[in-house]
């Protein structure tokens, strides 16, 4: 009988047969190569290929638009970092293929798929790298390096590297060939290009070609969106109209079809030589019950309108129906509250109102929006820009009372005076409103009007007298509280009988009459005091008036560095730049506002501006360091070694002055001074030097000196205000300073003297400010009864450096994202009352006196009177200068946005070698090593 093989013996030879099968597919024959084409193109390929088209419409269809900016050519972006499995098993598949496909022919597409699926994952850095591979690898297949170069590109651009992403977008259009479906993508990679770049003439160029290529409705319907966009942006308003109407009778999508037809409405003047009204069309689709749910958007678009027809009433009127219509569309409401903010910033100048509409602003907005960080950035220094707008606005007002006839003058005084007591008056009378009690305070009148940075003069409707709008608003306001009542003595009482207590025989004293004379006795005092303000701070006589434009312009200077450096909004800077220039024409600082306009211009594509600044600085100020800057590239590399030597140099005249060697001080800066006349760190040389002399002569010859340096440097920010309050305090003790043997008789070199407490030729206790040892933090000891000869305890003294109120918090019917878990840290900020600002030097060896000597500068001449000390710390290889102490965050963030701006002048290292940032006491003790202090530095980024 015939016997069935055990399986023992047949697993083994199975075992064996399916080992010799796999060792012959891996032979590089026909056969197996045809096999391997096969299972990857159909098993591996086509399936992942049809999972990443999914999971492209998937971010399409998730893609949130806003229509009220240039649509992004791909809406294939995610907002979350959080891993896609969709896109994990693609990568997967890919490196399957690439592993054990390695005879097949889709290699290529595999690396390229790598590249595609890492750019969906938002690791474009990886995706860009995948894609050069393929263009490095695999020249053979044109159409695959097309792709390749698309997708570079798209990957670089999202880098913000437009300027290597350009090769590879010229070289696809030079390579296209239009019967290949790529060619679509490569016209619309373009694209994208030219509008990161604002070349939209070029960009619409490009949209029509992608149009015309277009391989899917959705892309053709976008993509014509898209090119109606820049024909509008190019002026091209008829044909804009036309594409516009093109996507309204098309099969897009309804939101988009919506959007073309309000966008054509808006440019829509005429229609059949009919004028029509766009603001009663896009109000007739608010009575279409389709479009109920667009109302926010309607409402925005016709604020828009009466924005741009400068109906500034109607428009706020509008936005804030959008904003209450918006419900869950936080975007719309978002954007509708950023031209709220903006209206009452710029237009309105009224800064408490922006400040809660940008905070709302922040709320709704999603992160990935356009110039969020910007809008961050503005909220966060409103207190910095809303000082500045204040001085020129107040400035400008002085200068307008000057300018008028003298009755007129007094007349307009007077108007100003009576609104200044009917705020008085409404801000101190108790409100029945709910509303009002969170209303901002209102600002006084000669700060009231303060004007956006394009603006010249308080003309026109930015005064406020000359703005009817706003005058009604104020009758309004006052009518509502007070009802109608005729301007009067004593118009607060509603019955006039008894308001005259001196014609008032009765002999029982009305407690509210007694009320009323003690209240107009304050109002009294209160008008006669702000008009002998007015009348005293209007500038008259030409010195006064110079003063005053130098204030004009330092506050205007301010502000255009402010949006160039800290927010980084060109639009603004350029705005602000321009009028430096119009209002003073011949201002010393030219060459450097011409070459800011060059380099914003340049970066916003605007080349013909560039060009004009360019050639006004090459042509007035040839020998430059910016034009030097333009014509030679590696200048600034130069001049930046240049400026480390002279630091070099200025420490070693410090070290000569901290010695003690006052003689050998004077000949030092005379040699510098010769050698190098024109240097940034001239008036802190000039005065060392006076401070030296003035330990070895008497007060007349520093007198001479500390005046030359204030005629010779009247616009530096560091040594002159500190020259000007040692002059003052001469003039002010001329016969104590007299009788002096010599005009300086401390000892103690890092003294900055003439404290204001000084009298006689006695020396007063001083900070210490120039310590060159490294000392250790101090701690407090415990308070004790002082003896009678020591000196009296300090009580805390009143926070006095925060200008501005604290910020307020956001309207309630903002809508706040949820907030993503927080990295735990060892640190907090439980110790609310000790904050310091610190500078952190990436150095241990580098000696910071010379550095913490300026720190000890500007503290004196903006912090005189407020005891706040500069102390030094070691962290690891770090040396931290840290200044305080401050009482609120609020207040150490003042003092860093006012110190900061003179950085390169107070530190006398490298740029590069430091950093600041602010702390508590309680942290700053914990920074004992490099690994805290860096640790501390990632929780300030996500605090702070």
């Amino acid at each position: 009988m015939h016997k069935t093989p055990s399986i023992k013996y047949l697993s083994p030879l199975l075992f064996l047969v399916l080992l010799v099968a796999a060792c012959s597919l891996e032979k590089k024959t026909p056969f197996n190569r045809r096999m391997q084409n096969l299972t990857a193109h159909y098993n591996i390929m086509f399936n992942a290929r049809e999972r990443f088209n999914q999971k492209q419409d998937a971010y399409a269809a998730a893609f949130v638009d806003d229509y009220t900016e240039l649509l992004r050519v791909y809406p294939d972006t995610t907002n979350t970092d959080a891993e896609d499995k969709d896109l994990t098993i693609i990568i997967e598949k890919a490196n399957y293929l690439i592993n054990f496909k390695e005879q097949s022919n889709y290699i290529g597409d595999a690396y390229l798929l790598l590249g595609k699926a890492n750019y969906l994952g938002k690791q474009y850095f990886n995706a860009q790298e995948y894609c050069d591979y393929v263009l490095r690898s695999y020249r053979e297949k044109p159409e695959l390096l097309q792709e390749a170069r698309a997708w570079k590109a798209r990957s670089l651009m999202m880098l913000n590297q437009h300027e290597k992403a350009w090769p590879d977008v010229d070289t696809a259009l030079r390579s296209i060939n239009p019967k290949k479906n790529i060619t679509a993508d490569v016209y619309a990679t373009a694209l994208q290009y030219y509008i990161d770049v604002r070349d939209y003439p070029n960009a619409e160029a490009m949209a029509l070609q992608a149009v015309e290529y277009a391989n899917t409705s959705q892309q053709k319907g976008r993509w014509r969106f898209i090119l109606a966009q820049l024909e509008e942006l190019n002026g091209k308003a008829n044909d804009a109209v036309a594409s516009y109407n093109r996507i309204v009778h098309s099969n897009a999508p309804f939101e988009m079809a919506f959007n073309a037809d309000l966008n054509r409405i808006r440019i829509e003047d005429m229609r059949d030589g009919v004028k029509i009204s766009r603001v009663d069309r896009l109000k007739s689709l608010l009575k279409n019950s389709n479009n109920k749910e667009f109302t926010d958007q309607i409402y925005y678009h016709i604020a828009q309108i009466y924005y741009n027809e400068h109906d500034i009433d109607k428009a706020v009127e509008n936005y804030k129906l959008s904003t209450a219509a918006a419900g869950n569309n936080t975007q719309q409401k978002g954007l509708s509250f950023l031209r709220l903010a903006d209206i009452y910033f710029k237009d309105k100048a009224n800064y408490p109102e922006a400040k809660n509409y940008y905070d709302s602003t922040l709320a709704n907005l999603s992160p990935t929006y356009p110039g969020y960080a910007a809008i961050r950035k503005k909220t966060d220094n409103l207190q910095t820009l809303t000082a500045n707008l204040s001085i020129v606005a107040h400035e400008d007002t002085l200068q307008m009372l000057a300018r008028l006839p003298e009755p007129n003058r007094t007349n307009m005084i007077d108007s100003m005076v009576d609104r200044y007591l009917l705020l008085q008056q409404l801000n101190s009378k108790p409100s029945t409103d709910p509303k009002s009690a969170t209303a901002p305070t209102a600002i006084p009148l000669e700060i009231s009007n303060a004007q956006n940075p394009r603006a010249s003069t308080p003309t026109g409707g930015n005064f406020y007298f000359y703005n009817n709008a706003a005058v009604g608003s104020g009758f309004a306001t006052f009518k509502q509280r007070w009802g109608n009542r005729k301007l009067e003595d004593n118009w607060r009482r509603s019955q006039r009988s008894t308001a005259n207590l001196a014609v008032n025989n009765s002999q029982t004293l009305d407690p509210n009459a007694v009320q009323n004379q003690l209240q107009q006795t304050k109002d009294n005092n209160a008008s006669s005091n702000y008009r002998q303000q007015l009348v005293q701070t209007i500038p008259i006589t030409p010195v006064m008036i110079t003063q005053s434009n130098i204030r004009i312009y330092n506050a205007l200077f301010e502000i255009a560095n402010f949006y160039r450096d800290v927010i980084e909004d060109p639009k603004e800077a350029i705005a602000a730049y321009e009028l430096i220039l119009k209002r003073f024409p011949d201002n010393p600082n030219r060459a450097a506002i011409y070459y800011s306009l060059f380099r914003l211009y340049t970066s916003t594509n605007q080349l013909a501006q560039a060009d004009k600044y360019k050639n006004l600085l090459l042509k007035d100020f040839a020998d430059s360091p910016y034009a030097k800057v333009i014509l030679d590239p590696d200048y600034a590399k130069r001049l930046n070694d240049a400026d480390a030597s002279f630091n070099a140099l200025y420490n070693e005249v410090y070290e000569l002055y901290a010695q003690r060697k006052y003689p050998e001080v004077m000949q030092q800066v005379d040699a510098l001074m010769q050698q190098y006349p024109n240097s940034k760190l001239a008036a802190q040389l000039l005065y060392l030097r006076a401070l030296a002399r003035g330990r070895q002569v008497k007060v007349a010859p520093l007198k001479t000196d500390l005046q030359n340096i204030l005629n010779a440097y009247p616009a530096d920010k560091l040594v002159t205000p500190l020259v000007g309050q040692h002059l003052a305090f001469i003039d002010a003790n001329s016969n104590e300073m007299a009788a002096r043997k010599f005009a300086i008789l401390d000892s103690d070199p890092n003294y900055i003297p003439f404290a204001p407490e000084e009298v006689g030729p006695l020396v007063t206790e001083f900070a210490q400010v120039a310590d060159k040892r490294v000392e250790k933090p101090k701690v407090e000891k415990p308070v004790v009864t002082a003896k009678p000869t020591d000196s009296p305890v300090i009580k805390k003294p009143e926070p006095v450096i925060a200008k501005q109120p604290e910020p307020t918090q956001p309207k309630t019917d903002s809508v706040s994202a949820p907030a993503k878990p927080k990295k735990v840290y060892p640190f907090n900020e439980s110790d609310s009352t000790n904050y310091y600002f610190v500078i952190s030097v990436s150095s241990r060896t580098t000696n910071l006196a010379s550095s913490r000597f300026g720190v000890g500068q500007f503290n004196r001449t903006r912090y005189q009177g407020v005891r706040i000390r500069h102390q030094l710390k070691q962290a690891g290889d770090n040396q931290l200068i840290y200044v305080g102490r401050f009482y609120t965050v609020g207040e150490a963030k003042e003092y860093a946005r006012n110190i900061i701006p003179l950085m390169p002048e107070i530190m006398k290292v490298p740029a590069d070698k430091y950093t600041f940032f602010i702390v508590t006491q309680q942290n700053l003790d914990k920074l004992a090593d490099q690994k805290l202090l860096s640790t501390y530095m990632e929780y300030y980024q996500d605090n702070f």
